[in-house]
């Protein structure tokens, strides 16, 4: 009886209130400590049971004991993860639950490096089998490191450990490879899991989405309605970013039905992504009805809105919202920047720009990104302010990219004279030595000099970029028409197609002449136009 009254105390600290667990004499101390490990809150009480599993000498014959108190050092909200792997480290043969906490618990506290490590020392030490409760958090861990070759080894692990198709090793694998765009193998995986849950259908649908393939990304949605799955918030803010990427204004409002049909909880999340959707399609009064209705907003949501502005020309509505946004004491984030200077740069506002610049780094502690310097380079050269924008570039603190003098460049074939010839030939120097294979700079460089009348110079460029094997990729527009989609390709020939858009231009030219809109001579100089190549 001394092991017991020597946990006694501890019974004291841990419930003062509550019966003596130790009573019955016929409770076993492996008994008593698991009662314990139930009513604990803090380091202090489970280093006092970690104290008598080493004086009792459980914690080298009792690996269930031990694996118990590395679940609460790992897990547990007043856990100490260096103490659980310090602890895991020295036990001579932990169970594969040990490291399986330990690794969860890093993992859930971004220690994704530091997991790595504890799942490769358990493969080192070979005295305990990785199982399917390890492999998810290891794979998330490669994921968020950003190291596909990692990845790639463990998933061979679990290969030859029978686990890869096991739905939650599965899940984490797709999204290991969509995170990297390895779309082929994120299918490959999903094709081989024999049990499918709703969220291995959304992942694969993300990686779709992600991937911009969005006809595959529409027939994943088609078999999961096929499916009879009921559809849960992931599933309905995946189909909107579809929406807002393709801007498919008749999905997105589809989508919107439906949450509102199946009576799907309006959380934040949800709102926001109808916000932004409606947005990006250019129905600015639907997005800003659902904003207005929304009773919580975050950053995101307001973002969301001044960027819809911003995008559209409303440069105006998005810095009065943004002034709202202020005083309500929502703090604004470098994305929402991003949306001001936008809107600036639409409207000509050069003096506020370099206020707001000013007001994000040292107002709201916001270091800005290449993002907002290439943003400060557009407001100014949209006013034809070419030297400032090139005096800016040089005094950048960061080392400026390809898409901050593409940007000074845009400008200069704008702005061709005055500034324009001797900014232009300066960023085009840069922006070829670092970028000498991509197509589009010779392009602008090329129209610049047309513009400048040098041809011979444009015809240069144009042969270098022959020479080169160099191709521009063909301009693409999309109009969406009664749900469905429809992409032009600049060069496309559309003979096929000409009898039905030959019998719309004469349905048009009927319904125009009965409004008395135009004559039949104006019909035949829109034919000749259309298809006079």
């Amino acid at each position: 009886m001394t092991n017991l009254r020597t946990v006694m105390p501890i019974t004291r600290i841990i419930s003062p209130k509550t019966p003596r667990h130790n009573s019955n004499p016929n409770c076993s101390p492996k008994h008593l400590c698991l009662s314990l490990f139930n009513s604990i809150s803090t380091m202090r009480q489970l280093l006092q049971i970690h104290s008598y599993l080493l004086t009792s000498g459980l914690l080298f014959t009792d690996k269930f004991l031990v694996s118990e108190t590395l679940r609460f050092c790992s897990l547990h909200p007043s856990g100490d993860l260096s103490h659980a792997r310090a602890l895991l480290l020295r036990c001579p043969t932990p169970m594969s639950s040990s490291w399986n906490h330990v690794i969860r618990g890093l993992c859930f506290n971004s220690f994704s490096a530091d997991a790595v490590d504890v799942f490769l020392e358990m493969r080192r030490r070979q005295e305990a089998t990785p199982n399917e409760l390890t492999y998810p958090f290891v794979i998330k861990s490669c994921s968020e490191l950003q190291d596909i070759c990692v990845g790639r080894q463990v998933h061979a692990d679990s290969i030859k450990n029978a686990v890869e198709s096991v739905v939650y090793v599965g899940n984490t694998l797709m999204h290991l490879y969509g995170f990297f765009g390895e779309v082929h193998d994120a299918r490959r995986m999903f094709d081989l899991m024999s049990q499918k849950t709703l969220i291995s259908w959304n992942t694969i649908l993300n990686v779709y989405v992600g991937s911009l393939m969005m006809e595959e990304a529409m027939e994943i949605f088609g078999k999961i309605i096929d499916s009879n799955l009921v559809l849960d918030h992931t599933t309905y803010l995946i189909l909107l970013s579809a929406a807002s990427l393709m801007g498919s204004l008749g999905l997105g409002m589809w989508v919107h039905s439906q949450i509102i049909y199946r009576e799907i909880e309006a959380c934040m999340k949800l709102g926001t992504a109808l916000v932004h959707m409606y947005a990006k399609c250019g129905a600015l009064d639907f997005a800003s009805m659902k904003f207005e209705r929304m009773v919580v907003k975050n950053v995101w949501t307001w973002t969301a809105m001044i960027l819809g502005f911003a995008q559209h020309g409303c440069a105006h509505e998005a810095l009065k919202l943004f002034k709202k946004m202020k005083k309500s004491s929502i703090e604004p984030n470098y994305v929402t920047f991003l949306g001001v200077l936008c809107a600036c740069s639409h409207a000509g506002l050069v003096e506020d720009s370099h206020r707001f610049f000013h007001e994000m780094a040292h107002v709201h502690n916001i270091k800005p990104e290449m993002s907002h310097y290439s943003a400060m380079v557009d407001v100014l050269g949209r006013k034809g302010l070419l030297l400032q924008a090139y005096n800016f570039i040089k005094n950048m603190p960061l080392d400026p990219d390809a898409v901050v003098w593409r940007t000074l460049l845009n400008a200069c074939q704008l702005h061709i004279n005055g500034d324009g010839h001797s900014v232009g030939e300066a960023a085009m120097k840069v922006l070829l030595e670092l970028e000498p294979n991509r197509c589009g700079n010779y392009v602008i460089v090329a129209n610049m000099y047309s513009e400048l009348g040098s041809w011979e110079e444009a015809a240069k460029v144009r042969r270098i970029m022959r020479e080169e094997g160099l191709k521009k990729i063909a301009g693409e527009s999309c109009i969406e028409i009664s749900g469905s989609n429809y992409r032009f390709l600049s060069g496309y020939d559309f003979s096929i197609e000409s009898k039905g858009i030959y019998q719309l231009i004469y349905g048009m030219n009927l319904n125009m002449k009965k409004i008395e809109l135009a004559d039949f001579d104006t019909f035949i100089q829109l034919q000749n136009l259309l298809f006079e190549n």
